[in-house]
């Protein structure tokens, strides 16, 4: 029985990445030179994932914005704990829904809109230097791992009889789903969010032009494209419309980056940003609750329409607390261990985003062994998901160890086993 046949095994959208502009304390001694990093995530997509706008790693100044009644002193050239503390959660809610399939998670937190506002907010900084070199410097951060899980996926698949056409292209450039059979499906149909992201990222110097025209004007009506492809022209059932779904689910998230990182969010009146934000994420509620006979479940991320608007005014919250209070987790360096687990997280969202599907999968088999041990078949809970879940994030850091240099070599980084 394949992954995605288990009961627990149900898919939804996809994970992410992104980053900060508000500076906090400065790093202990052993922490310094810690550099900047970019995603990854969740995950959904047409499976699921947390992470990759991982691939991004510039150090921020603090963009213009009004204080906020606790606004407090920010220092350039620091990391923001706050926001890589977002994407750390983001990614092991991507792999806990995964491996439960709980239809509830992405209500709880909606990792994908916060992954794609994250780089939304690290590309509109970047963008501050020639479009061009920042785009470039993106796709050589991005397709490197890709490229190197691709190989690994595409090799797998071809002793497992699969016969690839012209579409193999898409495993050098993602702008499309990469193609690939039903074998290795689960593995391979989390790449909807690396080609949203792309999309992005090519889309964001023409995006952020249009966008400080009229900013408050242009992030309301970026909710508009999902409503018309809802209600009005469903795009067709292929790579185009799944592309322009996607594009138009998280467009919202994306320019609410540009809208922290260029102060907007932190002009805004508190009642209405309350208002709004409550608004949109009662309209995506209700929806998913009252559409279930569509989809067979209220999973946002089986529901275009919901996710946009659930994600839209959850993360808005999210990101308009972080301007107006100034919000940075600069305590998070005292408790060194999670601090280091952030780091982690962070320097390796695309690592674990790509593989820890690929651990989920790999997991199953590995517990089947156990059962032959008499030991473990009496004092270990082989049936238990939380099991399979222990296990499968042992093998996402073996991958982090064995995979995630990678990762070090795109960002020109001298290769390191643990970040």
């Amino acid at each position: 029985m394949s992954w995605e046949q288990q009961p627990y095994a149900q898919q939804g959208y996809g994970q992410e990445y992104g980053y900060s502009d508000y500076a906090q304390q400065p790093y202990p001694p052993e922490y310094a030179g810690y550099g900047e990093y970019a995603a990854s995530g969740q995950v959904t997509g047409q499976a699921t994932a947390p992470p990759p706008a991982a691939a991004e790693a510039e150090e921020e100044k603090p963009p213009p914005r009004l204080p906020g009644p606790r606004s407090r002193s920010s220092r350039a050239g620091s990391r923001d704990r706050y926001f890589d503390t977002l994407r750390a959660v983001a990614l092991i809610r991507v792999v806990t829904y995964h491996t439960f399939g709980w239809a509830w998670a992405g209500m709880v937190l909606p990792s994908m809109g916060i992954m794609f506002a994250l780089a939304g907010t690290l590309m509109a900084k970047s963008l501050e230097r020639p479009a061009l070199k920042v785009v470039r410097g993106r796709l050589r951060r991005l397709l490197p791992p890709f490229w190197f899980w691709g190989f690994c996926v595409v090799v797998a698949m071809l002793i497992h009889d699969w016969m690839p056409g012209w579409q193999i292209v898409y495993w050098i450039v993602p702008l499309g789903d990469p193609p690939g059979n039903a074998w290795a499906e689960q593995a391979w149909e989390i790449l909807w969010y690396l080609r949203t992201y792309l999309w992005f990222v090519l889309l964001s110097p023409l995006l952020l032009r249009v966008f400080r025209l009229a900013p408050v004007a242009v992030l309301l009506l970026s909710l508009v494209p999902i409503v018309v492809f809802h209600f009005v022209w469903e795009p067709p059932d292929d790579r185009l419309g799944s592309a322009l779904t996607d594009l138009a689910t998280f467009l919202f998230c994306w320019l609410l980056g540009f809208a922290h990182r260029d102060g907007v969010l932190a002009r805004l009146k508190p009642f209405a940003v309350a208002v709004l934000s409550l608004a949109a994420i009662g309209f995506g509620g209700w929806y998913a609750f009252t559409h279930q006979a569509e989809t067979g479940s209220y999973d946002l991320d089986d529901i275009p329409l919901a996710q946009a608007f659930w994600s839209a005014g959850y993360v808005t919250l999210l990101m308009w607390a972080k301007s107006y209070f100034g919000i940075d987790f600069a305590w998070l360096t005292r408790f060194r261990r999670t601090d280091r687990l952030v780091t982690i997280f962070n320097a390796r969202a695309v690592t674990i985003y790509l593989w820890h599907e690929i651990a989920l999968i790999l997991a199953v088999p590995l517990i089947d062994r156990f059962w032959n041990v008499p030991a473990f078949e009496t004092y270990l809970p082989l049936e238990s998901q939380w099991f399979m879940f222990g296990i499968g994030w042992i093998l996402i850091a073996a991958f982090v160890l064995l995979c995630g240099w990678v990762e070090d070599m795109a960002g020109k980084k001298k290769p390191k086993l643990v970040p």
